[in-house]
């Protein structure tokens, strides 16, 4: 083995970062000098990343101990550089280390657009993305970095991690003063190689040093360990502290400046030292066992043997556990926080076992907690207030509480004039149209924090089906008993007519089939789903750092617009059919068969209520409260007015004049339906045959009232007997007048016109009174009882009785009328003038 001149070649700082002295110096020692092994030094990133390409070729491995820039931890194109300094990128893993310990998930980054800076967050996203941190939002700027920062802010970013250099530093966080980003909700991670009291400089804001320090109150920074904290002697025989203590001597009395490499510069000496040994050690054992006498090795050798024995190494140094992986420095990380103007150490990271310690009690947040990686969204549930749906509970039992009085009052009285006359099965699909709406309510207050997701959008169809279905019920039997009277009254033409319930039934019935029409299409094609509507973030109202997004729960479809317009359409025309027939029948005055003025009243509230009702529940689909209370209102308003209307004033008919539907079957007419009251007559005479019940009474009524006749007839001859024992003259009535006496006294089968009644009359009085027979004035008392003269007698007596107080009372003149009664000796101009004339309404 030949023993060559070999040397170090130490790199200094001549080149004062020009990368064309730095390379110069490099060829003339190369040329000019020894034979060199390895290179020692390299600060300038520039120069040695140039340096460090080349090495390869000369067979020299190169040994840094400040060169921190990332780019040179490339190792297929810098194979044979090492450093004993770690690099910018070696603070990653510490960071990620770091967030980690406080289960921060989610952060962002702010880089100054500098390549050193850039290679650094570029390695930091890879480190993040193993780690499963999100990375919410990367800014990069290159002067002011206040549009960037206020972009973090709007991307609710709290944990901010910082590639800037001091300068720029100062704008950094005085534009986080400004944009209230600092305290308890901001957390701020930059680097830690900052000249000591690096504030102090910083006068290119325009914010105060109070300002600057405010906002910088807490933040973390993160850096190489330049010496090791632990009281271990090391390689040299020192510990770190003994050290330092000997290099401040040294330098104090060579009068030279502090460098935070010094650590690694003296670890690196120790570094080369040991390799060479190690070489030579390899080299000799070599020789020892190798059977040529002339052994020699090559340079390209040599250099292989350098850098294996490099990438061996590990020992303790002064900066800690010198160790290289992939020719880069696994060292100590540490972690300092600004705490009240200066900086302290609150923990370290050791690479080589991949451990953060934390020093207890050193790090104070600035709330009683970490700050949080984000603004927490709690969810919230806008929902209906458990008091507000109570209230409209209870009244809603209120109102189904009446509806069952109403069906009891309806069904118990179902075989009374005047529940009969107005179709008492009717008015019980009424009710249950109304019962179906108010069950509706308590469907609609029904949301997500009473029921599961699934019922919730269970009820949207059934609270739809029931409500429909309801209030055609209501309306559609409403509709078809005034659709009843309108066909009776308004079909002239026709001398009777009958309309029974079922017809009535089947019409509702075909009312009802087209609601389901619609609403079985309605879910088949497009059925209602649950969907959740979220709103713009709240402030939390008790202060704690999370914001409220609130959302509702709806009822929609894909095509909803279109399915309600179908359903709007189609009740809107009910409604409009509904108005027609009321006004068409509003002249018919029969209150227990007619309700169109009911109807009328009914239909103009619930269309007034419903356009209301929709427009302010639309208005307020993201207050539930108010569409609620809104919808169940109109529903509970309709309802109510609607049953009220149709049956309060039988309530109070029932109970002020239960004879009202017999006494009151007169109809009034306008004075263009006066002209077909002849037509009209036999219609309303059809109207009352086809109601068996009615005629029945009436022909009951009418035998009582000949029972009556007979026994006035008796007490009448009982009278006349009387009378006749009495000497006083008595006209004489003409024999062929007898017939005429017996057709008068058949008026007792009371004919259906009063006008006839009066001729009858007047024709009797003018007979009676017109001439006197003087044969006749000589007759005895003792004449038999059926004689002429007792015929005219009871003539006189019986007509107006008969007239006056039987005839109201089957359909006559009315009994109430105020005209006395006509006495036979009125005249003819008189009586007609006295009496009052209708229409009957009779079965006989």
């Amino acid at each position: 083995m030949s023993n060559p001149d070999l040397s170090i070649l130490v790199m200094g700082s001549r080149s004062r970062c020009d990368n064309a002295k730095g390379l110069r110096a490099f060829f003339d020692a190369i040329c000019f000098g020894p034979k060199h092994l390895m290179i020692f030094g390299g600060v300038c990133p520039s120069v040695t990343s140039i340096i460090a390409e080349s090495l390869e070729g000369w067979n020299l491995v190169q040994l840094s101990f400040a060169a921190t820039t990332p780019v040179l931890a490339d190792k297929k194109k810098y194979p044979n550089f090492f450093r004993t300094v770690p690099s910018d990128n070696a603070v990653n893993p510490a960071v990620v280390k770091f967030l980690n310990q406080y289960n921060w998930t989610r952060v962002g980054t702010l880089t100054q657009d500098v390549q050193r800076f850039s290679e650094v967050r570029n390695d930091l996203t890879n480190e993040l993305e193993k780690a499963d941190i999100q990375i919410a939002d990367t800014q990069s700027f290159s002067n002011d970095p206040c549009v960037n920062v206020k972009n973090l802010k709007d991307n609710d970013v709290r944990i901010i991690i910082g590639q800037f250099d001091e300068n720029l530093a100062s704008k950094v966080f005085c534009c986080a003063y400004n944009l209230n980003m600092f305290g308890s909700k901001y957390q701020w991670i930059i680097p830690g190689w900052y000249q000591e009291n690096w504030w102090d400089n910083a006068n290119a804001t325009n914010c105060t040093s109070k300002k600057l320090l405010t906002a910088m109150e807490g933040y973390i920074s993160v850096d190489f360990e330049p010496l090791s904290t632990r009281q271990i002697k090391g390689i040299s025989g020192r510990t770190p502290q003994e050290y330092e203590l000997e290099y401040n001597r040294q330098r104090i009395k060579k009068g030279v400046e502090s460098s935070k490499f010094h650590g690694f510069a003296y670890d690196g000496i120790w570094v080369i030292a040991r390799t060479l040994t190690r070489v030579m050690e390899i080299l000799r054992h070599r020789e020892r066992h190798n059977v040529h006498r002339n052994f020699t090795v090559d340079d390209r050798d040599v250099g292989r043997l350098v850098l294996d024995v490099m990438n061996e190494t590990n020992f303790l140094g002064v900066t800690g556990q010198v160790m290289f992986r992939n020719g880069e420095r696994m060292g100590t990380i540490k972690f300092t926080q600004f705490q009240e103007g200066k900086e302290v150490k609150v923990g370290e990271y050791n690479a080589i076992a991949d451990v953060l310690e934390l020093i207890n009690n050193t790090i104070m947040f600035q709330g009683i907690e970490p700050p949080k990686d984000r603004t927490f969204v709690r969810l919230q549930r806008r929902q209906i207030n458990v008091p507000l749906y109570s209230i409209l509970s209870v009244i809603t039992i209120l109102g189904m509480f009446m509806s069952s009085a109403f069906l009891f009052f309806n069904i118990q009285n179902r075989n009374h004039r005047l529940i009969k006359m107005s179709s008492p099965y009717m008015n019980n699909l009424i009710i249950l149209g109304g019962m179906l709406s108010y069950a509706s309510i308590f469907l609609f207050g029904l949301d997500g924090s009473f029921v599961s997701d699934k019922v919730f959008e269970t009820l949207c169809t059934v609270r739809t089906w029931i409500l429909t279905v309801g209030y055609t019920t209501a309306f559609g039997a409403m509709f078809a008993k005034t659709w009843r009277v309108h066909a009776i009254f308004k079909n002239v033409k026709m001398k009777k007519k009958i309309i029974k319930d079922q017809k009535l039934l089947i019409i509702v019935g075909g009312m009802l089939l087209i609601d389901l029409c619609i609403l079985i299409c309605w879910q088949v094609v497009d059925p209602l789903k649950r969907t959740v509507e979220e709103y713009s973030l709240e402030a939390d109202p008790q202060g704690r750092d999370v914001a409220i997004r609130p959302f509702l729960e709806h009822c929609e479809n894909m095509h909803m617009t279109i399915w309600l317009g179908i359903v709007y359409a189609y009740k809107g025309l009910l409604m409009l059919f509904g108005c027609f027939l009321a006004w068409e029948t509003r002249n018919v005055s029969i209150p227990a068969l007619n309700d169109s003025k009911y109807i009328g009243m009914s239909v103009y509230n619930v269309g007034i209520m419903c356009i209301i009702g929709a427009a302010v529940s639309f208005l307020t689909r993201d207050q539930p409260n108010v569409q609620f209370c809104i919808v169940a209102l109109v529903i509970i308003f309709c309802s109510t007015i609607t049953l009220c209307l149709v049956f309060v004033p039988k309530l109070i008919t029932m109970r002020t004049n239960p004879d009202a539907a017999t006494q009151n079957r007169r109809l009034q007419f306008t004075q263009n339906q006066k002209k077909e009251d002849s037509k009209t007559s036999s219609s309303v005479a059809s109207v009352n045959q086809a109601n068996t019940s009615r005629l029945d009474n009436l022909q009951a009524s009418n035998h009582r009232l000949r029972m009556r006749i007979t026994e006035l007839d008796k007490e009448l001859e009982e009278v006349t007997m009387q009378l006749q024992d009495t000497p006083e003259k008595t006209p004489y009535i003409r024999q062929n007048q007898y017939e005429d006496a017996n057709n008068i006294l058949s008026i007792r089968n009371f004919t259906d016109s009063k006008e006839e009644d009066r001729l009858m009359l007047k024709n009797h009085h003018e007979q009676k009174w017109g001439s006197v027979d003087p044969s006749r004035t000589n007759r005895g008392p003792l004449e038999d009882i059926n004689s002429p003269e007792h015929i005219q007698r009871r003539l006189s007596l019986q007509l107006p009785i008969l007239h006056h107080a039987y005839l109201p009372s089957i359909g006559g003149v009315d009994a109430s009328s105020s005209s006395p009664p006509v006495s036979p000796l009125a005249s003819p101009r008189q009586t007609r003038g006295a009496l009052s004339y209708g229409v009957m309404v009779s079965g006989l």
